[in-house]
């Protein structure tokens, strides 16, 4: 059975590549945690989001 595979949170659609030396995933990825911490970065990535997914439909 094959291991589900952790997507980024910050590269949306692609899986997480560890480009954080340290982190084994997502929920130990340093800059996910920045991005979530700040409300501009958050507010940002919440926008890119939303025009992604505008594209695709």
């Amino acid at each position: 059975m094959a291991r589900p595979e952790p997507k980024c949170p910050i590269r949306f659609g692609e899986p997480c590549s560890l480009c954080v030396p340290g982190a084994s995933g997502p929920q130990d990825c340093q800059l996910v945690a920045l991005v979530r911490d700040d409300p501009e970065l958050l507010e940002l990535q919440q926008t890119m989001r939303q025009n992604k997914r505008s594209q695709k439909q």
